[in-house]
């Protein structure tokens, strides 16, 4: 298996620390709010990244995190706490708001077939993060003013490694309105705890510690809780790509600098979601959800389809045309994958040949850095191939499970209809092949009637249920 790693910015061959097993860590969501389609393009990912290194003979042992606090509305820790503004619009505590937007975020993984890991809340360990910070405050990482304790950044040599820069490149352009602690010894010096004072002084969640109440900086939980869960080094560190100049260049810091250690040996990021080719915003009223794609009439998978369609390093761009065009694609993979129901289907060695050359070009496709597009073009050839010689209905029934462990469509998950349907279904053939075409209709309107509609094709009728 191959991937690129944001690291050393080329794709490379993917070694494990030990054999067989990976260690995979992927940023969640901040739970303050309803997610976008943007943000589930990146769970999409996650999921098909899992999905790849298990065909590829790997166990997996994923974990997820979820900030339900300390996370900034700005990145260069100044602005209000999103769970505190959330909590403030919705009208409700900060704990309220954190359990409906993951129960939210729960539904939106299950639509999408996305295979839930380990979940852990940034609130489950601040004992842990309270231990990281004392480690960095040992070891001179890190200091202390009135409002924080921050990581000096000048006292880790290589920090903006992962993008490349040096630190006179990573200014942090601070607006006048926003309030920042002026105490701080260089600009990009991050957070790593909060004091409850100041413009913190109400803030809803706050603990005790060594040196004072308060709450943790929002890139503080990754590193804690991938060392309590997992233990650093890990084999993949995942996330989107505005994760890299800021978050996960903090987290590369205060883990080396605090365990003496690499935090992983693989970085994959995933590139943004556009909307009619501009970035997804209220103010501009593109900023969708599943839920505002469900209510249009379109399927879950067929937003995951059109995912699939995008190598995750290139940004897409979502348009409801785009999304017509995913649907049709899905429905015509379903329609393929009910052909192993038909009665009368035959097919040539050809086709059946196909079968067995399309589940290995699916896994290459994955394993050469997860190229869901190409594992597509090959499923989409597989189904024209049906249509051009028969299907074997053995062999696609086989098929479709293993299919849906690596593209998680959900294609084998159709129905076959009744035995009494299927005689019918044959009954009305040899009708037509009598050219008894009175009887021949009357059992199609009959069929009708049970909700199932016929195509007459040169391989047999193919059946398909009414909406």
């Amino acid at each position: 298996m191959k991937l690129h790693n944001t690291l050393s910015r080329k794709v490379e061959p993917f070694k494990t620390i030990k054999a067989g097993q990976t260690k995979l860590y992927t940023c969640g969501p901040t739970v303050y709010d309803d997610q976008t389609i943007g943000n589930l393009r990146t769970y999409v990912l996650y999921d098909t990244l899992s999905r790849a290194l298990r065909a590829g003979g790997y166990t997996v042992d994923h974990v997820m995190n979820i900030t339900d606090v300390g996370h900034l509305t700005s990145d260069a820790d100044a602005g209000e706490d999103k769970l505190e503004k959330g909590a403030k619009r919705a009208g409700k505590t900060v704990w309220e708001v954190a359990d409906h937007y993951i129960t939210l975020f729960n539904g939106d993984l299950k639509k999408l077939n996305v295979i839930k890991p380990r979940i852990a809340r940034a609130t489950d360990f601040i004992d842990a993060q309270i231990v990281m910070v004392k480690i960095l405050m040992d070891k001179g990482f890190g200091y202390q003013t009135e409002q924080a304790i921050y990581f000096d950044i000048t006292k880790f040599p290589t920090y903006g490694e992962l993008t490349g820069q040096n630190l006179s490149d990573k200014e942090v352009g601070a607006r006048s309105e926003v309030i920042t602690d002026k105490t701080k010894r260089n600009p990009q010096d991050f957070a790593l705890w909060f004091f409850a004072v100041g413009r913190f002084a109400g803030h809803e969640m706050k603990w005790p510690s060594p040196w004072g109440e308060g709450f943790p900086g929002w890139h503080l939980e990754c590193s804690a809780i991938i060392h309590e869960t997992l233990g650093d080094p890990i084999d993949i560190h995942a996330g989107a790509v505005d994760l890299i100049g800021t978050h996960h260049t903090n987290e590369m810091a205060q883990t080396e600098a605090a365990y003496g250690n690499k935090l992983a040996n693989y970085w994959v990021h995933g590139e943004h979601l556009l909307v009619d080719e501009k970035r997804m915003a209220k103010s501009l009223g593109n900023f969708y959800t599943l839920q505002d794609v469900m209510k249009k009439g379109y399927d879950p998978l067929a937003l995951r389809l059109l995912y699939l369609q995008a190598h995750y390093r290139h940004q897409l761009n979502f348009t409801w045309e785009a999304l017509d065009g995913a649907q049709a694609f899905l429905n015509r993979l379903r329609d393929w994958a009910d052909l192993r129901f038909q009665p009368n289907l035959g097919h040539k060695k050809t086709a059946a040949a196909a079968y067995e050359e399309v589940l290995d070009k699916i896994k290459q496709s994955l394993a050469n850095d997860l190229n869901t597009g190409q594992a597509l073009v090959a499923l989409s050839e597989l189904a024209n191939l049906s249509e051009q010689y028969g299907v074997d209905v053995n062999k696609l029934g086989a098929l479709l499970p293993k299919v849906d462990e690596l593209l998680g469509l959900d294609l084998a998950k159709r129905q076959a209809i009744d035995q009494p349907l299927k005689e019918l279904i044959e009954e009305r053939e040899q009708a037509r092949r009598a050219k008894d075409w009175p009887k021949a209709d009357e059992l199609r309107a009959r069929l009708g009637r049970e909700g199932i509609e016929l195509d007459d094709t040169p391989h047999g009728p193919v059946w398909s249920k009414k909406s």
